[in-house]
This record gives C-alpha cells, sequence and structure tokens, in this order.
C-alpha cells in the first residue's frame, strides 16, 4: 500500500468497487441478469456492464490511456456504438446488454487494473489539474475520481437490489 495517504484512499475505495463487483457476478445467471422489476427498469447485467463502462471511460481519459473496452467490445458483441457507456440508455438499449458474469467480471477486472495504474501514479499536481471546464466550478480529476466512485457504488447499490428482487420472485 502506498504511503501516500490520499493513493491509499483511493485504492481503498476502488478495490471495494471491485469486490462487490465480484459478489455480486459470482453464480449471477441469465435470469437473474436480466430481470427487470419493469418494463423500463435497468437489468443487474446492464447496471454493471454501465458502472463498468463509466469508470473505463473517464479514468482512461484522465490516464490519457485507451479504455480496456477496445479488448472487450468484439466479447460483449452488443448491439451498441463501440464508444457507448449506457449514458442516456432507454428501455430498448438496457435490455440489448446481455452478458454473463464471467464477461462482466472479466471486464471490471481489466478496468480496475487501469484504474491503479493511474492512481498509483497520482500525484498533487494531477489531482488538481482541470479536466472538465463545462462545469462551475470546473472538474477537477480529484472530482471526476469522486464522481466515478459515487457512480459506481450508486449502480452496485441498484444492482444489488435488482438482484435480491429477481431472487424473491424465483
Amino acid at each position: 500500500m502506498s504511503d501516500n495517504p490520499t493513493i491509499a484512499m483511493l485504492t481503498d475505495a476502488f478495490g471495494r468497487v471491485r469486490g462487490l463487483v465480484q459478489r455480486l457476478t459470482d453464480g449471477l445467471d441469465d435470469p437473474v441478469a436480466t430481470f427487470r422489476v419493469d418494463d423500463e427498469a435497468n437489468t443487474p447485467a446492464w447496471l454493471l456492464w454501465h458502472l463498468s463502462r463509466i469508470q473505463d471511460d473517464h479514468v482512461a481519459d484522465l490516464a490519457g490511456v485507451e479504455q480496456a473496452w477496445t479488448s472487450w467490445r468484439d466479447r460483449f458483441d452488443l448491439p451498441l456504438p463501440a464508444g457507448d457507456t449506457g449514458f442516456g440508455h432507454g428501455p430498448e438499449e438496457v435490455a440489448s446488454v446481455r452478458a454473463d458474469a464471467a464477461l462482466l467480471d472479466g471486464y471490471h477486472a481489466d478496468v480496475h487494473a487501469l484504474t491503479l495504474r493511474y492512481v498509483e501514479q497520482l500525484t498533487d499536481d494531477e489531482l488538481a489539474r482541470v479536466v472538465d471546464t463545462r462545469w462551475d466550478p470546473p472538474v477537477t480529476a480529484s472530482a471526476r475520481l469522486v464522481s466515478v466512485l459515487g457512480d459506481c457504488w450508486q449502480h452496485l447499490g441498484q444492482a444489488a437490489y435488482v438482484i435480491g428482487m429477481a431472487q424473491r420472485a424465483g
């Protein structure tokens, strides 16, 4: 573990995301992965895919590296544009995201590795770097990382809830 408390905290936080993805994909079968509480709700598979896509997209952009998705896109074989992250998806797009547990977990494992490579090299200057001026105040790399973590945890909680609903439904 790093002596830098910021790096240690971010490593721990993203490690918790990784652990939750592993826990939610362990034993995840197709009926549960594709369960919807109603016709317009998100599925666990979509939620896990989307949180991985957002983490991948945002962290790769911060790091200035290629997304892990580049090597996973063909394996998922989704009827979506190549760079799609799921943002703004409607019910049809959500339903089109079908992936087994191993695929979801494997992709997130690579996203997590990409994330750790970036986090391990963070400096105070990098954390303070402005990465998006469309907001007031402008978004820094540190704010973007916190935003990614918040998005991941929100979607993990939603996926866990829907998985629980699917299991109770039988």
